[in-house]
């Protein structure tokens, strides 16, 4: 696991109160969006947010927010590719 992906772990489930969820279950290939983390419009934009201020990353449309947030993976490789200085 890199640390970009476990970072961006630790940030959700902060970010989202999620107390219940251990960061290494979010898994790479598990829905973000109505997967079992039951994640909803509203924990999306709380997570864009995040991401904007975090790692200076734009999210700045539906469509686009649909392929970041499809899983963990894609989220971490749209920051990695937009903030080349977050590929840690």
């Amino acid at each position: 696991m890199d640390r970009l992906t476990d970072e961006l772990r630790h940030k959700i489930v902060a970010t989202l109160n999620l107390e219940e969820t251990k960061p290494e279950e979010i898994v790479e290939d598990t829905p973000l969006v109505g997967g079992d983390l039951g994640l909803d419009s509203i924990d999306i934009l709380e997570l864009v947010m995040m991401i904007e201020k975090d790692y200076g990353v734009r999210i700045d449309n539906r469509e686009l927010g649909a392929k970041v947030f499809a899983t963990m993976k894609s989220l971490s490789q749209y920051i990695r590719e937009e903030a080349p200085g977050a590929a840690i």
